[in-house]
């Protein structure tokens, strides 16, 4: 990053509002250079996906920036912390979002931020990521975090100039990031830097060019619609049922129970529309479209005091755009209370509950029949987030809820849904595959108590050996074999086992690679890119030359991978 040659700022400090900008500029920076992000991951299979769960995490913390009517660095810490924790999507999506969760702790208090904040506020983030890390890893995202927070520790003492502060802080980050590969050979094989390290330092260069003053279009593609999604703006005048748009803040007396948010909500939807209500242990943010503020403000009161207090007339000022967009909002809230209460049932909870991730509609037809009670869509292709994990577990009534991750990267996220729930017993199974979440399920048994089944399924997974095809999507050279792009890869638990032209041939020798005198099981998961007769084919091969195996064949339907075998 050509970091020198920019014009002089003139401000050692950062207040709320200029913070705003610097990080809606790193997200959109993110976003904009997503796919080459992408491109960097060490296999080259066609789901990388470092920048799209980055950039998926970052967005989620952008909806929430954008709907601040009030911009204070407290409001903004604390939508910048809940929206990328509940949007936190594959291993660095979740650690993205626990670096900016512990960032955010430091600087919410102070209405302006220095050299020395902004390094604690480093320094903070690095500890609460490391922290959610099982077994951290040097060379990769959080080295170059854990390298830009000792730069600033270092500098911020004798500070005097905050923009020669940020650039030597980033310099550093790149350079670290530039060291990767010498920490971890399999990123030097590849010839490319960590992919989660350079999205970091996208932000943090996305962050320094709105410090800097430059032109930047912060309007962003939803994720979800594709459509755009900006700051409300004042428009063309349209039929307004009711007429004030208030919102305000309640500092609660006491915690808010779920039953009583739903009586708050349905008293609102009494004399307004467009609501939206979001509460935590100690505070509530409440919008509505009312013809009557006073009764909304009156309602509000019994549950604590009032802050942030903020009434339109719209039909005065025209906000047709803060209309379409608080209604759609509150649509889409809407829909998701009704489907809560719906699929919430009367009887009393069930002792075990199952949630697992599932990757094509085979696989998802095996997991019911395994019993499990809630499919999560999404698996290696698009990983679901910290918020899907959280809207399963409140549709599953057990005491106790299983959860099958089914996917590496995947894991992380699962164990930060599980932190942010306190009324059930969440046990995550660490399965990296979807055949070792079956073979977990399959050893499950009702009778044993959930602290045996756990035990039982995490020494069951431990036998499982997973194999993938699937074709690369680029040149590359791993594990001293060189691959062209368009190539038939057999990916296995621990890296590449076999390279070819054609998918029969190497999902056998990859298979091979991976039976020993003990096994005694193969399965194969056949996808929608592969047919029944080639499956068929494939299982005949194998039962030739493993004849001591029984082989069986199940439709998967995943997408990207022509099958995945797993040996037993």
């Amino acid at each position: 990053m050509a970091i020198g040659g920019n014009k002089k700022v003139a401000t050692n400090k950062i207040d709320a509002g200029l913070f705003a900008k610097m990080f809606l500029a790193g997200a959109k920076n993110l976003e904009v250079k997503k796919e080459w992000i992408n491109e960097l991951n060490v296999f080259p299979v066609p789901d990388g996906d470092t920048g799209t769960n980055m950039t998926l995490t970052i967005m989620s913390a952008v909806k929430e920036v954008n709907t601040l009517s009030d911009v204070n660095m407290y409001n903004l810490a604390k939508a910048i912390s809940s929206g990328s924790l509940r949007g936190a999507r594959g291993n660095s999506g979740v650690i993205l979002s626990q670096l900016l969760r512990g960032f955010t702790k430091k600087i919410r208090d102070h209405e302006e931020l220095d050299a020395v904040i902004l390094a604690e506020a480093m320094e903070k983030g690095v500890e609460t990521a490391y922290k959610a890390v099982m077994k951290p890893k040097e060379g990769t995202i959080l080295t170059v975090a854990k390298g830009a927070a000792a730069k600033a520790q270092e500098l911020a003492p004798e500070c005097e100039d905050l923009q020669a502060f940020l650039e030597d802080v980033i310099s550093h980050a790149e350079y670290v990031l530039s060291q990767t590969p010498e920490m971890l050979p399999v990123l030097k094989e590849a010839g490319v830097v960590d992919s989660g390290g350079q999205g970091l330092l996208t932000v943090l260069q996305g962050a320094y060019d709105a410090f800097m003053g430059k032109e930047i279009d912060l309007s962003f593609e939803s994720p979800d619609t594709g459509t755009s999604f900006v700051k409300p703006s004042r428009e063309t005048e349209q039929e307004i049922k009711f007429g004030y748009c208030t919102e305000f803040i309640i500092m609660l007396d006491q915690p808010m129970k779920e039953e009583e948010e739903y009586k708050f909500k349905d008293f609102l939807t009494s004399i307004g529309d467009s609501i939206v209500l979001v509460a935590d242990d100690e505070i509530v943010k409440v919008h509505v479209h009312t013809n009557d503020p006073g009764k909304a403000i009156s309602k509000a009161l019994t549950y604590g005091q009032l802050t942030r207090m903020k009434i339109d007339n719209m039909r005065e000022e025209h906000q047709e755009r803060l209309i379409k967009n608080a209604e759609k909002v509150a649509a889409e809230q809407a829909m998701k209370d009704k489907e809560r209460r719906e699929a919430t049932p009367a009887q009393p909870p069930k002792e075990d509950g199952f949630i697992a991730v599932s990757i094509g509609d085979g696989i998802g037809e095996i997991f019911k029949g395994l019993g499990v009670d809630y499919l999560i869509e999404g698996g290696q292709t698009m990983n679901p987030s910290t918020e899907d994990m959280l809207t399963a577990i409140e549709q599953v009534n057990a005491k106790n809820i299983f959860i099958f991750p089914n996917n590496k990267n995947i894991i992380l996220a699962a164990n930060q849904a599980k932190a942010m729930t306190k009324d059930k017993n969440i046990i995550v199974i660490p399965t990296k595959t979807v055949p070792q979440g079956i073979t977990a399920l399959i050893s499950y048994v009702p009778e044993k108590p959930c602290e045996e089944n756990t035990e039982s399924m995490l020494e069951s997974i431990s036998l499982v050996k997973t194999g993938q095809v699937t074709y690369a999507v680029r040149d590359t050279h791993i594990d001293d074999r060189e691959i062209h792009q368009g190539d038939i890869m057999g990916l296995g638990d621990h890296g590449l086992l076999a390279v070819g032209k054609k998918i029969i041939e190497v999902a056998k020798e990859m298979t091979d690679a991976m039976v020993d005198e003990d096994s005694e099981l193969i399965s194969i998961y056949y996808g929608s890119e592969m047919t029944e007769e080639d499956a068929q084919k494939l299982s005949d091969e194998i039962s030739a030359a493993h004849s001591d195996c029984d082989v069986e064949v199940n439709y998967g339907g995943q997408p990207i991978y022509y099958c995945v075998i797993s040996v037993e």
